[in-house]
């Protein structure tokens, strides 16, 4: 994997929008960057403890029931769904875009990637503006970890 200083941020909805046009296999990672997940190589199932078979990621691809929205608010939603894990998971822990092989699902049914090639570091500010485009929708959109929620 690259040093994290290597990597270019992304700036903005559309620079991540444009960067998801040039291929497939792109998924956001939430940790303390490419440098420390190195050693890992494999994330673990917070309940049990267990070793999965790659890292646990978010994928940026967009479904094809989204049928033509803009790719932008795609990713805001993507992005927007996860956006309490750096409180959860404590400081340094930031998005990033990565670039790997699928193999497995976890826990949550989320990907667990192997052969990582990071792309880039998500601003804080990519993460406001998602925010906000997701605010400006009608209805009831929130993050995962919603208020009152217990898991059940």
């Amino acid at each position: 994997m690259s040093a994290p200083d290597r990597l270019p941020v992304l700036r903005t909805l559309g620079e991540l929008a444009e960067l998801m046009a040039r291929g497939p296999h792109l998924y956001v990672r939430w940790s303390r960057g490419p440098e420390a997940d190195r050693e890992l190589s494999e994330s673990r199932d917070g309940l049990t403890g267990i070793r999965m078979s790659g890292l646990s990621a978010n994928p940026l691809a967009v479904e094809p029931w989204w049928q033509g929205r803009p790719v932008e608010l795609w990713v805001a939603r993507r992005l927007y769904d996860y956006s309490h894990l750096p409180r959860e998971r404590g400081e340094g822990v930031r998005p990033w875009v990565l670039h790997g092989r699928e193999e497995g699902r976890g826990p949550d049914n989320e990907p667990l990637v192997q052969d990582v090639e990071p792309i880039g570091w998500i601003d804080e500010k990519v993460i406001e503006e998602a925010e906000t485009a997701v605010i400006d929708q009608e209805g009831p959109w929130g993050p995962m970890r919603r208020p009152g929620h217990h898991g059940r």
